[in-house]
């Protein structure tokens, strides 16, 4: 099927117009949600996106093992959103996981999705070098990501203020 990859901003509408996207593609939409409720403002933020979508989405939550997931569900005629790749960077990160290795993973399995697919992910390398160490790490694993998933997808959208900018495809 197709792959798109989603980037923005926090706040940027990427969200938004990936669902829109896959809303577009049929009743069977699933929403592959990566984030952890560490606390709770972000189990606040998790039930929103829920509600906002709405009934009509199947959600799964899982915040590391995000290829097999992928794998697991993957199906002709379906339709699924990853929303979003920083958030499971950052878990890997927090369990000590090979980066480098599922990053690959991921990238390499993406072109062979029988879904219509549809990635978000925040672009962290517009800004300032970062103070920290791990910080850095975190800014250079996403920024490597983004551009094996990039090369993987049919399409890639930049979004900023809630506009959106066709960047391949």
């Amino acid at each position: 099927m197709t792959a798109t990859l989603i980037l923005g901003g926090a706040r940027s509408g990427k969200s938004r117009f990936a669902e829109n996207l896959i809303t577009t593609s049929g009743p069977d939409r699933h929403y592959i949600a990566t984030g952890r409720a560490w606390d709770d403002e972000m189990r606040a933020r998790i039930d929103q996106h829920k509600a906002d979508r709405g009934p009509s989405w199947t959600t799964h939550e899982e915040p590391l093992d995000l290829t097999e997931r992928l794998a697991a569900i993957d199906a002709a005629g379906r339709a699924i959103l990853v929303d979003c790749l920083t958030l499971w960077v950052t878990n890997l990160m927090m369990e000590g996981r090979d980066i480098a290795a599922q990053s690959a993973a991921l990238a390499a399995w993406v072109p062979q999705s029988k879904a219509r697919l549809v990635i978000v992910s925040n672009e962290v390398g517009l800004g300032i070098v970062p103070e920290n160490r791990m910080a850095r790490e975190f800014r250079d694993h996403a920024g490597r990501l983004h551009q094996m998933i990039a090369a993987s997808a049919d399409d890639v959208y930049f979004i900023a203020a809630g506009l959106p900018l066709k960047m391949k495809g």
